[in-house]
């Protein structure tokens, strides 16, 4: 696994822990966002992207998190339940939604993320600087998708008399084409101008 791109946006205020937001795509094909770039004890880390952990309801069952006192729907009083601890006896308030699974991995995230967060804040400085961390928006990727696969957005119904022609199934890393080569993805990506 590679990471092929970081993205960072900085958080500007003085004198707070959280120093930036992160994105890390693996593999030029898969996107973890919201990681965060934290100031600790011992220097700058990365923290995964997490979740509030939740509780459900004795009365109407809805889910809420664990420390609130109202339930967010129904409005009963919820007793506090047991918070869970992790090892060292620290409550678990958050669980991550990914996580690197070994230490060798979770040490290469921290070292390209904290590196490319220098860089960030050294092009901050410059005149005209703008963040690249939201161009995840939708219709990024709109420019690799054929126009003829593609609902048109003006209420038309398409090429092809009226239907959107199917556009088979999906090429990736370990699918080819019928008449592709052995070659890797990633030479038949650069040979493309990609």
């Amino acid at each position: 696994m590679e990471i092929t791109e970081v993205r960072i946006k900085l958080v500007e205020e003085p004198g707070e822990k959280l120093k930036a937001f992160c994105s890390i795509t693996l593999d030029n094909c898969f996107v973890v966002r919201d990681l965060k770039i934290i100031e600790g004890a011992n220097g700058l880390f990365v923290a995964m992207p997490s979740r509030r952990l939740t509780a459900h309801c004795p009365h109407c069952r809805t889910k809420n998190h664990l420390r609130a006192c109202y339930c967010n729907q129904c409005g009963a009083r919820l007793r506090e339940p047991p918070i869970p601890r992790d090892a060292e006896g620290r409550e678990r308030l958050y669980a991550d939604i990914a996580h690197p699974i070994n230490s060798a991995c979770r040490e290469m995230i921290q070292r390209k993320v904290i590196e490319a967060f220098y860089q960030e804040r050294i092009r901050a400085s410059q005149p005209g600087y703008v963040s690249r961390y939201e161009d995840y928006e939708e219709g990024q990727f709109e420019a690799d998708t054929p126009q003829a696969t593609k609902p048109s957005r003006e209420g038309t119904s398409g090429a092809a008399g009226g239907k959107v022609p199917h556009a088979g199934p999906p090429q990736g890393p370990h699918t080819r084409s019928a008449g592709s080569t052995a070659s890797s993805p990633r030479s038949n990506a650069s040979a493309e101008g990609g």
